[in-house]
C-alpha cells in the first residue's frame, strides 16, 4: 500500500492508540495465550535498527525462581530510591503502585547484545549507544502493538540490571534494557498514572530549539 494511501480516519485512530498506551501497572491475572505473546514478539522484528543489526535479545521470564529473583530486585531498590526522598515526596513516593510484576501473567527481560556481529559496525562506530536505541524501538513496537490487541505494558526501571543478568545467566555482552510486565489492564485510563496521582504533570513536548 503506498503511504499516501493512509485515511484519515486510520490516522485518527493510530492518534487514539498514541493517547492509549499507557504504562500498566495494574493488571488482571488472567493468562494471555501464548500464540499472541509469539505474534507480538514477532512483530517487534519489524522495529528499526541500527546497520540493521537487530540486537534486541527477549527472555520470557516464567520459572519460579527468575521471577523471585527480580521482585527481590525490585523490592531492594525500591527501598534505596524511597530512602533518597524525604517529608512529603517520600509519603507520595510511597503510595506509588510503580510495578505490577505480583499480577501479570508475562515478564519479559528484554536486552541488547553489544557483542553481535550482525550489521558489521555499521552505524556504531561514532555512536555505539545506537544499538541500545535500537533495542528501545523494538521496546516501543511492542508497546503499540500489545495496547492493539487491548493488552497493557508496564515498564520496570527500578531494578538492579547486573543481579538480574546473573541470575538469568546472559551472556557478558547483553546489557539489560527493559524489565517489562504484559496483560489485560485491570482499568483503562488515558492519562498518565504518575500524573493523577500527583507525583509530576505531563507536558506532552519537549523543548525544540532552531539552530
Amino acid at each position: 500500500m503506498p503511504i499516501d494511501a493512509f485515511t484519515p480516519e486510520f490516522r485518527a485512530e493510530l492518534d487514539q492508540l498514541f493517547r492509549w498506551r499507557r504504562d500498566v501497572r495494574r493488571f488482571r491475572t488472567d493468562p494471555v495465550p501464548p500464540d499472541l505473546v509469539a505474534r507480538l514478539l514477532e512483530q517487534t522484528g519489524r522495529a528499526p535498527s541500527v546497520g540493521l543489526s537487530e540486537p534486541w535479545r527477549w527472555i520470557l521470564v516464567e520459572t519460579e525462581k527468575a521471577r523471585a529473583a527480580a521482585m527481590e530486585s525490585f523490592r531492594e531498590a525500591n527501598a534505596d530510591a524511597l530512602s533518597g526522598y524525604g517529608g512529603e515526596r517520600a509519603a507520595r513516593y510511597a503510595s506509588l503502585k510503580l510495578s505490577g510484576m505480583a499480577e501479570a501473567p508475562i515478564h519479559l527481560a528484554v536486552f541488547c547484545d553489544d557483542g553481535t556481529d550482525q550489521g558489521a559496525g555499521l552505524g556504531t562506530a561514532t555512536m555505539p549507544e545506537m544499538r541500545r536505541y535500537s533495542v528501545v524501538c523494538a521496546v516501543m513496537q511492542l508497546w503499540l502493538s500489545a495496547r492493539a490487541e487491548g493488552l497493557g505494558l508496564g515498564w520496570v526501571s527500578i531494578l538492579h540490571p547486573d543481579r538480574l543478568a546473573s541470575a538469568f545467566g546472559t551472556p557478558p555482552d547483553w546489557h539489560l534494557i527493559a524489565y517489562l510486565c504484559l496483560g489485560w489492564p485491570e482499568e483503562a485510563h488515558d492519562d498518565c498514572e504518575l500524573d493523577r496521582a500527583g507525583w509530576e504533570t505531563r507536558r506532552g513536548t519537549g523543548e525544540t530549539l532552531t539552530v
